[in-house]
């Protein structure tokens, strides 16, 4: 399966949502020194964010529209021509479906911050495993076997890489992945590793965040000039500014008047458009598959910030239909098999069939959300509790 390029490839991760039932409003108390305690609920604010679960799943939605329409390279082999070709007017758009990363990453930054407040460092562990894997697991078993298929045109990884790819350390260790979309994933972990290590481990109170968010941004935009590698892979400078921001709109939705919860949020937005810039304008030519504005790339950015900052601030409380749940489940598991299993469905349905490219789209999509709603039923749901147990058990 041939390696793609991270900038150019949307994906998402999964931003996990907790255990925990997240609150719409939080009173913030005085903290002593080193305090690590939670913070206390307000009385009756009870609820589940679920406008936040809405969001994930548009974010999702960006990055299949990129992966089937906003790109060339193996998805055009699926519809037998570029979808420059097959879609004339709206590839342009689905171009700037690529930044679903950048809102999943700020969305991320939001759930672990709220996680992992006031949990032990096992707990916290047991939860980010037991979310990740099982769906993982699965999905990497299902797209090796579907490639493998002798009527599948696209070269499947060697059976060796494959097993590789159940660690979720394929890409430090330089192995074909069976997932195009599996750097984000490991763009998460990574988070996930930081936050552990200078949060959860000493105990989250709001000053050793905010000096968490301050110092991983220092450190993050040094290592940008210090051509280092590890220090790159450590403190991942083009990924940090959307995770730091979405820690510090947890913040706000802890105390909307903490200026400097604002202050990181701002700080993040500034420094996240310059990386999304950066890593995905080019400047217009015919050989472009299209063209991003610097415009259209920071109106995106800024969408991801305030769409989030729009659900901590409790503005989107009203958004609180059931259905969101769901939508909000199948985001994970939609974003591990919607690419290349979708080029699997676009052949079948667009040059087997003959179906038009609108339909094809739609049914690609709609069948990669029913693949999604399956895996979550008969893979999630079972196994994470029990996985989240066993990782959690005392001994």
């Amino acid at each position: 399966m041939k390696d793609i390029r991270a900038t150019e490839v949307s994906s998402v991760t999964e931003t996990v949502v907790s255990t925990r039932k997240p609150q719409p409003e939080v009173t913030v108390l005085v903290e002593p020194p080193g305090a690590t305690t939670a913070p206390r609920r307000k009385r009756g604010s009870g609820g589940r964010l679920r406008a936040l679960d809405g969001l994930r799943l548009v974010a999702a939605l960006m990055v299949a529209a990129y992966h089937y329409g906003g790109r060339d390279g193996e998805v055009g082999e699926a519809w037998g021509s570029s979808p420059k070709v097959q879609f004339p007017t709206l590839h342009e758009f689905f171009a700037y479906g690529c930044l679903g990363v950048q809102v999943f990453f700020v969305i991320s930054g939001f759930v672990i911050c709220m996680s992992g407040w006031g949990r032990p460092l096992k707990s916290f562990f047991a939860s980010r495993a037991s979310r990740l894997l099982p769906a993982y697991w699965v999905a990497v078993a299902i797209v090796t076997a579907v490639f493998a298929l002798p009527v599948v045109a696209y070269q499947a990884v060697s059976p060796s890489d494959a097993l590789v790819n159940l660690t979720m350390l394929q890409m430090p260790l330089g192995v074909d992945r069976v997932l195009g979309v599996c750097w984000t994933l490991w763009a998460e972990v990574r988070f996930y590793a930081l936050f552990a290590l200078c949060v959860v481990l000493p105990g989250a109170s709001r000053r050793r965040v905010i000096m968490f968010c301050a110092g991983w941004m220092l450190a993050a935009v040094i290592a940008d000039n210090a051509n280092m590698p590890l220090l790159d892979i450590v403190l991942m400078p083009e990924y940090a500014p959307y995770f730091i921001g979405g820690v510090g709109l947890y913040l706000v939705h802890l105390d909307r008047r903490d200026a400097y919860a604002w202050g990181i949020v701002a700080v993040s937005w500034l420094i996240g458009q310059h990386y999304a810039v950066q890593s995905l304008w080019h400047a217009a030519g015919a050989d472009g598959f299209s063209y991003r504005s610097s415009t259209g790339i920071v109106l995106v950015v800024t969408f991801g910030f305030l769409a989030v900052a729009a659900i901590a601030l409790g503005w989107l409380r009203w958004a609180n239909w059931g259905w969101l749940t769901v939508a909000g489940a199948l985001t994970y598991p939609f974003y591990l098999v919607h690419e290349h299993l979708g080029w699997v469905v676009i052949h079948a349905l667009h040059r087997g069939l003959g179906l038009p490219s609108g339909a094809t789209f739609a049914l690609t999509a709609a069948s990669m959300l029913l693949l999604a709603w399956l895996l979550n039923q008969y893979v999630e749901k079972p196994l994470t509790p029990r996985l989240r147990a066993v990782l959690a058990k005392n001994h």
